[in-house]
């Protein structure tokens, strides 16, 4: 039988005769059934699924013991034993629920509200920042976060999306999401970047670019593809950290880098995993399902070679201890920009170009 054009086809062989054997099965009811078959293999077993919930209970509960106990007045060396003991069940919780976190939960944890930001890391690893506003066209967009900074003595440029933790605060940052004047100011400190030949860092943590009117219609899709053209031939080295969310275009728009890192929590992805569920299944409470599905994590991420190198962070997450994840980060970026310095920026770019040029190519090889 013919296979018609949303058909696979399959060959039986009997005897000295071929027979085309057609199944007729949609492209996408077909990849969403392997997705579907695939979870259920992965996520089987209830048990273990259970057995990690309790352990995020249980540390949450000693959590809050902790905080009353090292807030009570007067502490003698039984309460002191007491917090000790606390403190060493906590570290053990923590390593036994981040050492099987699923996708869903790692995206959890890149959305966590007391996760570092931009600014956080900037203030640990850099000195001497200075801020630089606006993009000389339109405005200042708060959700970029721009200026110059020394690192380790070296003058180095910055840019990084910038989420908030009060309300007030999310407003004025536009939830992390910024506006075409944003990325234009971003423009112009990788051209200052350039002009002085200092490196430059860049941090990605955002939801993806704003998609309101306004912003359409100063230019939205044009100000990210300048910013993709142009960071591909920046004459500077350049290293991205995604440090939580990295959403589509508009965490790409700082992130064309001769080198990407990614916190080890953190996620890098064309479309959320909500958005993905409800384009897919038509039934966004199968996010989790299609965070499994879209390969959004660090590791996931390192295995198909669009990310160099992954971060490592505190036990429980970079959230727990701000300072730790800094300096881990802080050794990432140094050891990077080492190995970048010592190539010719001709070879530099090319490589670049080249990387992502490259990028998500497959190649199946019949013998």
């Amino acid at each position: 039988m013919r296979a018609s054009p949303h058909a696979f086809g399959l060959q039986v062989t009997s005897g000295s005769r071929v027979v085309n054997v057609g199944l007729v099965v949609t492209g996408t009811d077909f990849l969403l059934s392997m997705v579907e078959s695939r979870w259920a293999a992965r996520n089987g077993d209830a048990r273990k699924m259970d057995l990690q919930l309790k352990a995020r209970q249980e540390l949450e509960k000693i959590e809050q013991q902790l905080s009353r106990l090292q807030s009570a007045p007067g502490q003698n060396d039984d309460l002191r034993n007491q917090i000790k003991q606390l403190n060493d069940r906590i570290d053990s919780l923590r390593i036994e629920v981040s050492a099987n976190h699923d996708a869903w939960q790692r995206t959890e944890l890149a959305r966590h509200p007391q996760r570092p930001y931009a600014l956080d890391y900037i203030e640990r690893i850099f000195t001497d920042f200075s801020e630089i506003h606006g993009d000389r066209g339109f405005g200042d967009d708060p959700a970029i976060v721009a200026g110059m900074a020394r690192f380790q003595g070296q003058e180095v440029m910055i840019i990084g999306h910038q989420k908030a933790r009060d309300t007030k605060q999310k407003v004025y940052r536009n939830f992390g999401m910024p506006n075409p004047e944003g990325y234009r100011k971003a423009l112009r400190v990788m051209k200052i970047a350039e002009k002085f030949r200092r490196p430059l860092f860049t941090f990605v943590d955002t939801p993806g670019a704003y998609p309101g009117l306004g912003a359409e219609e100063r230019g939205q899709a044009e100000a990210i593809a300048r910013n993709l053209r142009e960071m591909a031939r920046l004459q500077v080295p350049i290293i991205t950290t995604i440090t939580g969310e990295g959403g589509s275009g508009g965490a790409l728009a700082i992130a064309i880098a001769d080198r990407v890192l990614m916190m080890e929590n953190s996620i890098y992805s064309v479309i959320s995993p909500e958005g993905c569920a409800s384009i897919m299944w038509r039934d966004a409470t199968k996010k989790e399902l299609a965070a499994q599905a879209l390969h959004i994590t660090a590791k996931d991420l390192s295995e198909l070679g669009c990310v160099d190198s992954i971060v490592p962070e505190p036990d429980g997450g970079a959230h727990t201890d701000h300072a730790a994840a800094a300096a881990l980060l802080a050794e990432s970026l140094k050891n990077n920009l080492e190995q970048l310095k010592k190539l010719p920026v001709s070879e530099l770019v090319d490589a670049r170009y080249n990387k992502f040029r490259k990028m998500a190519q497959f190649f199946r090889v019949e013998v």
